[in-house]
Formats: C-alpha cells, structure tokens, sequence
C-alpha cells in the first residue's frame, strides 16, 4: 500500500505556511521603506503589477522546489500494477505407504511430483518455494528458497515410504516454512490422499493454527472415496477434512481423479496465488521535479539577459 517510509520529514512541510508569512511581511516592509525614502510616483513604478510578480513567482518556486524535496527525503512508495512482492509457496506432499498405488501412472507419488513440479515451474521470479513431506513423521524436503531449480532438484529426490499418515504434523511443519519469511504473502498447498492417523497435531488443530497465523492452506485430495490397497496400507480419501482445512483457512479444495486432472489442478493453482501490487520507491520523481523546479527558477533569475536579481 502507498506511503513514505520516513515520515519525519513530511514535519518540514509544516514550516512552508510559515517562510510564506515571513515572506509576506518582508514584502510589506520593503514596500513601506519605499513610500519612507521615495517619491510616491517612484515608489509606485517600483511596486506595478510586472515588477512584483516576478519575485513572487521566484520565491513560489523555491517553495515548491523545497516541498518537493522533503516529500522526497520521506522516502514514498506507491504499488504499481504489473508488479508484486512474490509469494511464499509451500508444498505439504503426502509420502505415506499408500501414496504407493499404481492406480495413478507410474504411482500417486510419482504423479504428485510431476504435478508439483509443473506448479513450480509456473511461479514468478519474485516467488520462494519449499516443500515438506509426511508419512509417520513430516520433514523439511526442501527449505524456502527463491532457487527454483534447487527445489525441483531436491522434489525429485522424494521417496515413499511405508509409514502412517500424519496429515496435521505435516501441514503445521508447511506453515512454520511459509512464515519462515516475514512481509510476505504465504499459501500452503496440501495433498493426501487418506485421514490422518498418526503424529502429534490433528489436522483441525493444524488448520486452526493455519488460521491464526493467516497462512490459506489450498487442499488436494488424491485418490478414491473406496479404499484401495498400497504398499503397506489401505487409504480411503477423506474428503471432509481436506475441505474443512481449506474453509478454516481461507483456502480451497480441489479433488484429482487421475494423473491429468491432478496436473491440471496444480497448474490452476497458480492462478490462485494471492498477489498485490508491489511497493515501488518514488523519491527519484520528486528530486527530478524538484531539481527542474529549481533550474526554471535560476533561468527566472538570471536568465534572458539578467545579471541580477
């Protein structure tokens, strides 16, 4: 949003009502000491309409020129369009054994990846990415970094595993990651493919705690509402909570029936991503203005022939 990082200075606008005051009784004085010392028909040639307004004029561009500058010195800033201050992306990736099916090709997970990967790749540059995987226990995959290569590198190395599903550990580790990062926008995008069914937090609590930290947490369910056997586990997609992690948060559940829709609906994703117009500093425009303010008053001055003032 518009606003000058060092206010302070915008104080010194305040004086300018003042130098226009002390401006205004020196004119009169010096009007006065010149009905004193001349004649009255001198001192009204001196005070005809031509003569005073040049002076007036080259005192109201120095005050403008002066205005400019404080306004400058209080450093604003204002969002442009086409800009943004990038997002914090984190992918929360269910590794649990079920994630082993191959109702998906080659697997859930390898499917998962693939599609996780296409979110990245469409990410801008001013955007971080991480990822955090889960299964019995949930771990940093790879650390928030504006590296996009870097974390593809380390999304590719991820590997199923054969353990239990701990959805709510695994979402509280992504928003810890997302707000790792002060001052910018965060979004946690979650996919599971079963109930959670291990770990220490629960997934209300995950989502309550997504919540406080204003973190959406965008939900993507994978899989059947019928079990379905993997390698060491049945999981049956538990729709409900998914959905009521992306309403408590503030974000939105999509559900993938296979490989394409699952591409399709991370790549929608970055569409979703919460995006403002970037701050912009602006100081440089008003110490131009101000610089050509003050070469128009030295050309009033002592251009066109003039040596004084």
């Amino acid at each position: 949003m518009a606003g000058f990082a060092e206010p302070l200075w915008l104080i010194g606008l305040a004086g300018l009502p003042v130098l226009c005051l002390l401006y205004r009784r020196a004119v009169r004085e010096r009007s006065y000491a010149a009905l004193t010392f001349s004649r009255v028909a001198v001192a009204a040639q001196a005070r005809g309409p031509d003569r005073m307004r040049r002076p007036h004029t080259l005192f109201a561009l120095a005050l403008l020129a002066l205005a400019l500058i404080l306004v400058g010195l209080a450093d604003p800033h204002i969002p442009l369009e086409g800009t943004d201050e990038g997002v914090s992306v984190v992918l929360v990736l269910d590794t649990s054994g079920s994630m082993q099916a191959t109702d998906y090709r080659p697997t859930r997970l390898e499917a998962a990846k693939a599609a996780a990967e296409t979110l990245l790749s469409r990410l801008n540059p001013e955007d971080y990415a991480g990822v955090v995987v889960f299964e019995s226990g949930a771990t940093s995959a790879a650390y928030l970094s504006p590296d996009r290569d870097r974390v593809i590198e380390r999304l590719h190395g991820v590997r199923g595993r054969d353990g239990q599903t701990a959805l709510g550990d695994g979402l509280a580790l992504g928003i810890d990651m997302a707000d790792s990062i002060p001052n910018r926008h965060r979004v946690v995008i979650l996919l599971s493919d079963g109930a959670g069914n291990a770990g220490t937090f629960s997934a209300a609590e995950a989502a309550g705690y997504a919540r406080e930290r204003n973190v959406p947490v965008y939900t993507v369910g994978i899989g059947s509402a019928n079990p379905l056997a993997g390698t060491s586990e049945y999981a049956a997609l538990d729709e409900e909570t998914l959905r009521a992690i992306a309403r408590t948060t503030g974000g939105k559940y999509s559900a993938a029936v296979d490989e394409g829709t699952l591409a399709a609906v991370y790549a929608g994703l970055t569409d979703e991503l919460p995006r403002e117009p970037k701050d912009t500093n602006i100081c440089s425009v008003f110490f131009a203005g101000a610089l050509g303010v003050l070469l128009l008053e030295m050309y009033l001055r002592y251009g066109r022939g003039r040596i004084l003032p």
